[in-house]
């Protein structure tokens, strides 16, 4: 059924699938020990989508899951997105799935794409760093005419990232194809594609804030970092300018819903953005209010 939205509390807008159920996990031991050790994860560093769907189903939160394909630069095998979608109609009161797809496999991306939406995709998750690709090469625009076309909002890890975090040459990870200010030309050129900036963009946090203040199409989640080390800046727009763009995410496994939520609480955010921001604003985006998805 349907997600009730009168029935949840919150939307969390970035929940990673790290494992298939079936031993394999999104990324090799390295990097999922290395990103742990960043975050300070606990024990169950990889649930599959029932773990993920019952834990979110209990707390009465709405969880959008995807992996992240970067099978490429990484040469590891990436979990199945066709398995995702297809574990998450199962649960699809609580569950929202968004595919992921190897923007350096090419022209072989986009059909995948138009594959994983007709098979109930309702986004796409990109990470340019850990898939070592810049956002705003032409080579990548025909990925984003497809999402924009088939109305799949695009979510783009921004900023610094715990996956190879404190390893020799971080493992060969390069944060700057991670700066936002390369996905603004992204969404300048596609004004019919929505945008996610996902997490607080450390150290891009001001360009960040200009990007979503100046393009309608632009959307930034909160994920990866608990709402208390959140810079200032970003704090008076949440408040003000952005109050309307910005999403709750936790960036669970890694980061819990459950502490994020709670450090929120303490944040000094107007009660009246409190709720566009724990849902709201992520039902508008994801056409799940009544009125639907509006366009940019």
């Amino acid at each position: 059924m349907p997600i009730d939205l009168d029935a949840i509390t919150a939307i969390d807008t970035h929940v990673h699938v790290e494992s298939d159920g079936h031993g394999h996990c999104s990324l090799d031991e390295e990097l999922l020990s290395a990103s742990a050790a960043y975050f300070k994860a606990g024990a169950d560093r990889t649930p599959d989508l029932d773990a993920i769907a019952g834990y979110y189903r209990e707390r009465g939160l709405a969880a959008v899951v995807f992996t992240v394909d970067a099978h490429v630069a990484t040469g590891h095998p990436a979990l199945s997105s066709e398995e995702i979608i297809a574990a998450a109609a199962k649960h699809d009161d609580v569950v929202i799935p968004f595919a992921s797809v190897d923007p350096l496999d090419g022209p072989s991306a986009v059909a995948r794409l138009r594959d994983l939406a007709a098979a109930g995709a309702r986004g796409l998750k990109l990470h340019p760093s850990l898939q070592a690709f810049v956002p705003n090469e032409r080579a990548h625009y025909p990925l984003y005419e497809a999402a924009a076309e088939l109305w799949l909002p695009v979510v783009f890890h921004t900023g610094q990232t715990g996956i190879g975090a404190g390893l020799p040459g971080g493992r060969g990870i390069k944060l700057r194809y991670s700066d936002p200010m390369l996905i603004d030309d992204v969404a300048a050129d596609h004004p019919a594609l929505t945008v996610v900036l996902a997490h607080p963009s450390v150290p891009w946090q001001d360009a960040a804030i200009s990007i979503a203040t100046h393009k309608a199409n632009v959307y930034i989640d909160l994920s990866g970092w608990s709402p208390k080390y959140f810079a200032p800046q970003l704090v008076r727009a949440v408040n003000g300018l952005l109050k309307h763009k910005v999403l709750f995410g936790s960036d669970y496994p890694v980061l819990t819903p459950d502490r994020w939520l709670a450090d929120f609480a303490a944040l000094e955010i107007k009660p009246a953005v409190r709720p566009l921001v724990l849902k709201d604003n992520a039902a508008r985006m994801l056409g799940l209010a009544p009125a639907g998805r509006l366009r940019p």
